[in-house]
């Protein structure tokens, strides 16, 4: 069975003699062998690549209330609870599917036939996928939960519904896809040297079919219109990447900094409506002003607070266009400085992790961040003695 939110439900090693001095160690090795490729599958394959550490609780619930029974079945309920602190579903939309445990059929969006008629007799649907749009989420198994309590329209009264069960999703970037979907790039005031993204930084499988931002080919007719399998089309770049987040230290002031974010989209067939943008740094726990992104701070544990989320000004720029003139949002970020942990050296100023929509940006190699020049490490008392010294010997020559 198959649900989703723009159609119709549907039903759906081996060593070398030779390398062995002794028998002993040729069994050895082999099971050596075989313990470090059990380890590396569970490490690949475990429910826990699912895990988010800026968001460890997330997930997508959907829940099943069996509000009343029939003579041949139930009426039920559904409904679905995203709980991710920043990643939404982006059109076209999600698709949900489970398999029936017996033969039951859905005479109605509001009833069920064929299944059980009591809390006793009714099997829980299984296989539960979901789509969102794309691969990416692992559901759980349905598990019966206490009853849902519902507020009657009135709000007088409450009503529970006769049975509950959750099931429960989460979202797995690896499962998503291969390749990240996006980038990240810096710059700073301090150094005239800009670090691009990685080259093939989301993977170049689609460099055969990219466009050149001047290519004559844009002017076509229907150019920007979306696949039905969402298959992108994108500029011709050296990251291949959909997505590019620039971050670029701007201005250094007594007790502030300011940063300018740079959101750029290089898919000419997909635009972003509702994105959203997340970053890590320790310095976001004393952000003064953003000044063209709405902001809010994203607090997992409640010690730190090094994660924030941006996203765009409802009917302002909410919506991140197709690649081209109209493909760019950007913002600056004004932060008071810490002065126990603000630095400029080792790259500190620049963010640990970046997300868009949901899904994390690959960065560039530490060793290529913009760097201070050497006389930034100077001690900055050095420069104010020197000068009193030289205006000294003025005044006694």
């Amino acid at each position: 069975m198959e649900f989703n939110n723009h159609t119709d439900p549907i039903e759906e090693s081996m060593l070398d003699a030779r390398d062995c001095s002794q028998r002993r160690q040729c069994y050895v090795f082999p099971e050596l062998k075989f313990m470090i490729l059990a380890v590396l599958y569970v490490m690949m394959f475990s429910p826990t690549e699912a895990y988010d550490p800026l968001d460890p609780t997330g997930n997508i619930t959907i829940k099943w209330d069996v509000m009343s029974w029939t003579p041949d079945g139930y009426v039920a309920a559904v409904t679905m609870n995203n709980f991710q602190m920043y990643r939404g579903i982006m059109n076209p939309g999600w698709t949900l599917g489970w398999s029936w445990a017996k033969k039951e059929v859905i005479w109605t969006m509001v009833s069920v036939g064929l299944a059980g008629t009591s809390n006793k007799t009714v099997k829980l649907p299984k296989n539960f996928t979901l789509l969102g749009p794309g691969p990416g989420y692992t559901c759980g198994p349905a598990k019966i939960v206490p009853s849902t309590v519902f507020l009657t329209s009135d709000k007088r009264r409450k009503t529970q519904a006769l049975m509950t069960w959750n099931v429960t999703c989460t979202y797995s970037q690896f499962l998503a896809s291969k390749n990240p979907s996006c980038c990240v790039s810096f710059s700073s005031f301090y150094n005239q040297t800009i670090t691009p993204c990685p080259s093939c930084a989301c993977g170049c499988q689609n460099k055969k079919n990219c466009i050149k931002s001047d290519s004559k080919l844009l002017r076509r007719a229907g150019i920007n219109t979306p696949k039905k399998d969402n298959t992108p089309l994108l500029q011709c770049t050296h990251h291949m990447c959909p997505i590019r987040v620039h971050w670029h230290v701007k201005l250094n002031y007594k007790d502030y900094w300011r940063v300018k974010v740079a959101v750029t989209n290089f898919n000419y067939r997909l635009n972003y409506s509702q994105w959203t943008l997340v970053a890590q740094h320790p310095n976001l726990n004393n952000v003064t002003q953003v000044f063209s992104f709405d902001y809010k701070p994203l607090v997992a544990y409640e010690s730190i607070n090094d994660t924030g989320m941006f996203f765009g000004m409802k009917f302002y720029n909410d919506l991140l266009m197709e690649a081209g003139p109209l493909g760019n949002v950007q913002s600056e970020v004004l932060l008071r400085k810490d002065k126990d942990t603000f630095t400029f050296k080792q790259g500190w100023a620049f963010p640990r992790k970046v997300y868009f929509n949901g899904d994390e940006c690959m960065l560039p190699p530490p060793d290529t961040y913009p760097f201070l020049p050497n006389s930034a490490y100077a001690n900055p008392i050095a420069t104010p003695t020197v000068a009193a010294f030289l205006l000294l010997l003025l005044s006694i020559w």
